[in-house]
């Protein structure tokens, strides 16, 4: 009986089930190896081999990355917490080598930023720029994607035209409409003084530029939102449409019950995306108007360039302050966006 006990204990060790005790209590089955960690050591080994074709596409993707924007990022957080600026930093003068002199200040800039009321005008109306052109982009997208998602004469035609925009580099297009709001001999107030009315400083006045700077980045911005929403449209099924139209909805309620739900998740990454470029947008600002008259167009962009370029001394760590700020600003926005759309059922 001992006999058999002995040998049904050593038939019990050999079963899974058993070794599966010894690889929580850390013992080694008849390989030697140890099962306590659950890990093998070769894993790595073959995910590399395995995917090496992976990795070689992508390392230089990572690589070039990490040299445009990691480095920079990295740079402008070290000179935001110091007291660099043009008369201290390393250069060369001629034949002299004249070596840096700044020093680390910790988060005072940081400080010098937030506690300046110029910061504060300048982010409200950043927030007042984006928001309106996001907005009346988005609505003019999603009408004129409406439009041309319908059967009519010459829609190709009408796609070209309104892509066309979106293909003209930005620098030419603000260019243009700087000579169309021209004062003196801009088109507009031609027209305008061919109806009698007095021409308008639409680049002179505070008001009036924040207009222009807005229907310009709206020109711009229109044709993303048209091809995004278009596009978005098309994935609709159209047997949706051809239901609700047999139970009697009417055109406004076809669009909000089936149009918008089907736009939710392409407009809610659009919404994101042109949020981001709208609140750094420093062509349009910056070419149209330098942010004037006076400061009156500066959004927060626009101002860190000022610093680093415009101002003298010209104050290095106060623009890369700046530029981190306005980093953190974006990265919350997205944070703070991307749980709303969870909430809502739209996880991406």
């Amino acid at each position: 009986m001992a006999v058999e006990s002995g040998q049904s204990v050593v038939k019990a060790a050999d079963a899974p089930g058993i070794r599966g005790r010894g690889h929580l209590t850390g013992k080694t089955d008849r390989t030697g190896k140890n099962h306590r960690s659950g890990k093998n050591p070769g894993r790595l080994r073959r995910a590399l081999s395995t995917h090496w074709y992976a990795w070689a596409m992508v390392a230089p993707v990572v690589t070039v990355i990490g040299v445009i924007i990691g480095y920079p990022l990295v740079r402008g957080l070290y000179l935001s917490t110091t007291d660099a600026n043009e008369a201290n930093v390393e250069r060369t003068i001629g034949v002299n080598h004249i070596p840096a002199t700044y020093e680390s200040v910790g988060l005072d800039n940081y400080t010098a930023v937030l506690s300046d009321g110029v910061f504060w005008d300048r982010l409200t109306w950043t927030v007042i720029w984006t928001v309106s052109c996001v907005a009346l982009s988005f609505a003019l997208g999603l009408a004129l994607a409406n439009m041309l998602n319908r059967k009519l004469a010459g829609r190709s035609f009408y796609r070209m035209a309104l892509i066309l925009p979106w293909a003209v580099p930005a620098f030419v297009s603000v260019f243009t409409w700087r000579l169309i709001f021209n004062e003196k001999n801009g088109i507009l107030n031609k027209l305008l003084a061919g109806g009698g009315i007095d021409a308008i400083p639409w680049l002179n006045d505070p008001t009036w530029a924040k207009l222009s700077v807005i229907t310009v980045n709206v020109w711009l911005g229109v044709p993303f939102m048209l091809v995004a929403m278009l596009g978005g449209l098309q994935s609709i099924p159209g047997e949706l449409y051809e239901a609700a139209e047999m139970d009697g909805a009417n055109a406004w309620q076809r669009f909000r019950h089936i149009t918008l739900p089907g736009l939710r998740s392409v407009s809610s990454t659009v919404i994101l995306i042109s949020s981001i470029w709208t609140f750094n947008m420093f062509p349009v600002i910056f070419l149209l108007t330098r942010g004037g008259p006076g400061d009156a167009t500066e959004i927060l962009v626009t101002y860190a360039y000022r610093l680093s370029f415009v101002v003298s001394p010209r104050d290095f760590a106060g623009s890369a302050a700046w530029g981190v700020i306005i980093l953190l600003l974006l990265s919350l926005f997205a944070v703070f966006y991307r749980r709303a759309l969870r909430k809502q059922g739209e996880v991406w």
